[in-house]
């Protein structure tokens, strides 16, 4: 059987014509269970003569385990195998999201209120009063979530309209846990000139921009000039959305093991988009002694073969006592090590290697560095990218409060101390008396992060002179 885990990402619907007689369902029943399949519901469709037509939900492990269920359901005695679907496209039919009126346009006053002739004086005092746009349009309350699609999840360049459905679904996560309308801007160019023109022209309709899903280095450039050349906030979530809650669960992990930021050695393997913005926000954290590593070791000065701003500035401003070796060789008496690169890079016996009480972030998806069932018996606290085990680092925990925050004081743009408030707020939305090595980091559904976090945002943005209002405050 595979040892993927069951989850509802991996899912089918079946449908089939069963005799109507004793035993028949009690034999697909057990053939899905004998198969390692999760059945989920049973729901009776239509009954028809001397049979009963029923849609059987299954949890799988995943797509070959789903048709290896169908193959064998297929040969039960009395049994008609009709048809199965998978139940993540069929929720992704036709899109996930939609476009809906929040006044009404019934009646012809409706329609003059709404659109001509009553927009017309709406138009000329936004044209007289641009700040206007704000409180007379979708502006204040509307993200672009914008992606070339070159860095998909864990897909890679998969292009613009592959890249869809993880826009939409950033889209939906702005919505049920903010409030904030949110539309997904796919573009087909790599151009990192063009990007860039490209979502100048579309600012005016919206009140932030999220970058999404764009490669390193180029994501750097774009991010870097957007916010010099915009007067809404840009905040690319691969980047610093993941730095938010790293730096969010290392601040609890810490705590648990009685350990201060200064006395800490963090070793971060990859340095790319997300390994650079969780440098710089753990340096941040007063961390001094940080060691990043590329796929050819540690970075530091002595590197001859260091490419781009990132690498270079690892080099630079990090690794005080210029180590050098493999990722194996330099987290020798690590207390932090955080992954946000690739599957399987250590052991159980790097583990050892790491300085009492260590703690391990392994963040790739979907698989870890390092797996949690390796990595327990030698540390004291793990985290992963994945939602099947303890202490998931999901960016869905800071993003939306951060822009939410931001957009009801109408920052300019979002600051390192905006982003290190959002941390701060949601560390602190676990009470001290309730952490445990299990849970560092809070669920995606608790309804009070977006509050915390988008308060702390706003006080931020008011401390750094970035806020044009303070209105915001009394609505988070």
């Amino acid at each position: 059987m595979p040892n993927s885990p069951q989850s509802a990402s991996n899912s089918i619907i079946v449908r089939l014509k069963l005799a109507n007689e004793v035993g028949v369902l009690a034999r697909v029943t057990n053939t899905i269970s004998e198969m390692g399949g999760n059945i989920g519901a049973i729901d009776l469709v239509r009954p028809e003569s001397g049979s009963l037509v029923r849609d059987i939900s299954i949890f799988t492990h995943d797509v070959e385990h789903g048709e290896e269920i169908v193959s064998a359901l297929k040969a039960i005695p009395d049994v008609e195998f009709i048809n199965f679907s998978d139940r993540v496209f069929l929720a992704h039919l036709r899109g996930k999201m939609e476009v809906k009126s929040r006044i009404p346009l019934k009646t012809r006053d409706d329609l003059s209120i709404a659109y001509t002739p009553g927009v017309a004086r709406v138009c000329m005092a936004i044209h007289e009063n641009p700040d206007n746009a704000y409180r007379l349009t979708i502006k204040g309350n509307t993200i672009a979530v914008v992606t070339d699609g070159t860095a998909v999840l864990g897909l890679g360049d998969i292009g613009p309209a592959a890249g869809m459905p993880v826009m939409e679904g950033k889209a939906m996560l702005f919505k049920q846990f903010a409030n904030i309308d949110a539309w997904p801007i796919c573009l087909d160019t790599k151009d990192t000139e063009e990007i860039i023109r490209i979502v100048k022209a579309l600012a005016p309709g919206f009140g932030g921009i999220n970058l999404e899903d764009i490669s390193a280095p180029r994501c750097f450039e774009i991010e870097r000039r957007l916010q010099a050349e915009l007067d809404i906030p840009v905040f690319h979530d691969d980047q610093h959305g993941t730095a938010v809650v790293t730096t969010a669960g290392l601040i609890n992990a810490i705590k648990l093991v009685k350990k201060k930021p200064e006395n800490l050695k963090v070793v971060i393997s990859g340095a790319g988009a997300a390994g650079t913005a969780c440098a710089k926000m753990i340096v941040g954290l007063g961390v001094q002694n940080l060691i990043g590593c590329d796929r050819n070791g540690a970075l530091h000065q002595g590197r001859t073969d260091l490419k781009g701003d990132a690498k270079q500035w690892f080099a630079n401003e990090t690794n005080p006592k210029q180590e050098s070796g493999t990722l194996k060789d330099v987290i020798a008496g690590a207390d932090v090590f955080v992954g946000v690169s690739a599957p399987h890079l250590l052991d159980g016996s790097d583990m050892q290697r790491m300085a009492q009480d260590p703690i391990v972030f392994a963040m790739a998806n979907p698989d870890p560095e390092i797996m949690p069932e390796e990595a327990h018996p030698h540390v004291a606290v793990m985290a992963t990218g994945r939602s099947d085990y303890p202490n998931q680092i999901n960016n869905v925990l800071c993003f939306p409060g951060i822009f939410r925050g931001a957009l009801d004081c109408r920052a300019t743009t979002i600051s390192m101390a905006m982003q290190l408030a959002a941390a701060q707020a949601l560390a602190e939305s676990i009470d001290r008396q309730h952490l445990a090595a299990d849970y560092i980091i809070p669920s995606v559904f608790d309804a009070a992060i977006v509050p915390k976090i988008a308060t702390a945002v706003q006080e931020a943005a008011i401390r750094d002179g970035v806020a044009r209002s303070d209105k915001g405050k009394e609505r988070s």
